[in-house]
């Protein structure tokens, strides 16, 4: 049956959420003052769950891998419901070390993906300047990812308001909750949300209200506390013709970690700063010269590049780094956040998960990225405190 749900926050991830739900039939609003301006404005589009990956994220690596199977039909429902041409490439991503204790670091990665049954070549300095000519001659090893590709994010996000139009609201608005009403002694039952409340005091009434504002949540989210700002830099440049690299890049140089997307017209993304940051993001002195010195190394056709923009934007992170998807507690209200790097990557799966939570009206037991996971380890260690104590 057709239910009225609100969608707060208009990024990538918030989007593909409202679109997914319009498409099951559902009647959708969105709100967010400044649509797509946010992290997803920034995102460099790695669809890169290989190279992502990380001993102890097991769990985030499986669904990495399932959100970029579905990226080729998305990019290409998402062309023809919008028109709008996403830059899908599907020319893998290369892995590479300047020296050979960055290619150590790389192949302990590769070692995780043979664990888990994931495709790469590895290959030798020669082969990776045979893939890649504009590579550095002195990058001493690295690997091909045939799996990894990307998107442009600013482009999805205006296939996906395409698709919304008027549906999107540009103003703030935050969950309307009622209390729980008085209960019998040993009974339980939570507060539940009545719809969303605009910035102009505007009751919109909704069955189901999904949270999915980045690294700000509302006080309406019990699990808000567990989401922090994870500051991100990236420059956008232009190459001399013929100088920009054919296929997405991640390296480490000298121990630094440096990524470059190219993208239509010959632009290039160069980003990789992570930083635990609660001000304003603004770009440093420092991240950008980090930036630099590592993409020329890796890149020396970028020398002479022509700079044009410099952002910083602060991701949403979490203890785990997984995101947090699902029912939060209150009934009726749901989250997606706490993305971190990956906004762009999950961004499918998450629609498709939150769906399924919304619709079913019950939470996943099986939902390793359930929000109220920190919640159940917060309660574990508090009891193992305790007991140890007597």
């Amino acid at each position: 049956m057709p239910m009225r749900i609100a969608v707060l926050g208009a990024g990538i991830v918030g989007l593909a959420c409202a679109a997914e739900l319009l498409r099951a039939g559902h009647d959708v609003r969105v709100f967010d003052p400044a649509p797509a301006s946010g992290a997803t404005h920034a995102a460099a589009g790695m669809l890169s769950p290989a190279g992502e990956a990380w001993h102890g994220e097991e769990n985030l690596l499986r669904l990495g891998v399932e959100s970029a199977g579905l990226w080729p039909e998305y990019a290409a429902w998402l062309e023809s419901a919008s028109g709008v041409d996403v830059d899908h490439r599907r020319a893998g991503t290369l892995l590479a070390g300047r020296d050979h204790d960055d290619v150590q670091v790389v192949r302990r990665t590769l070692d995780l993906l043979a664990a888990h049954g994931i495709e790469y070549e590895e290959l030798r300095q020669r082969d990776l300047r045979e893939r890649e000519p504009e590579l550095s001659t002195r990058v001493c090893g690295g690997a091909y990812l045939p799996g990894d590709h990307s998107v442009n994010p600013r482009r999805v996000s205006a296939a996906l308001l395409a698709l919304l139009g008027d549906r999107v609201e540009h103003r703030n608005a935050a969950p309307s909750t009622t209390p729980s009403p008085l209960l019998a002694p040993g009974e339980d039952r939570p507060a539940s949300v009545e719809g969303v409340r605009t910035e102009d005091g505007r009751l919109v009434r909704a069955d189901a209200v999904l949270v999915a504002t980045g690294h700000q949540l509302p006080p309406q989210v019990p699990q808000r506390r567990h989401v922090r700002p994870v500051r991100g830099e990236i420059l956008r440049v232009r190459p001399p013709s013929g100088q920009a690299p054919t296929q997405t890049i991640r390296a480490l140089v000298h121990g630094e970690p440096v990524y470059a997307v190219p993208r239509a017209g010959g632009e290039v993304v160069v980003g990789a700063t992570q930083e635990e940051h609660a001000g304003d993001p603004m770009p440093t002195v420092g991240g950008v010269a980090r930036l630099l010195d590592a993409a020329r190394t890796l890149l020396p056709g970028l020398e002479r590049a022509e700079i044009l923009e410099v952002l910083a934007r602060h991701r949403p992170g979490t203890p785990d780094n997984g995101p947090m998807l699902g029912p939060t507690g209150v009934h009726g209200l749901y989250l997606a956040a706490g993305h971190h790097r990956g906004g762009v990557l999950l961004a499918p799966v998450t629609a498709r998960i939150l769906r399924a939570h919304i619709e079913s009206g019950s939470p996943d037991a099986a939902n390793a990225f359930s929000p109220s996971r920190f919640d159940t380890s917060e309660r574990m260690s508090r009891w193992t405190s305790l007991s140890t104590a007597n």
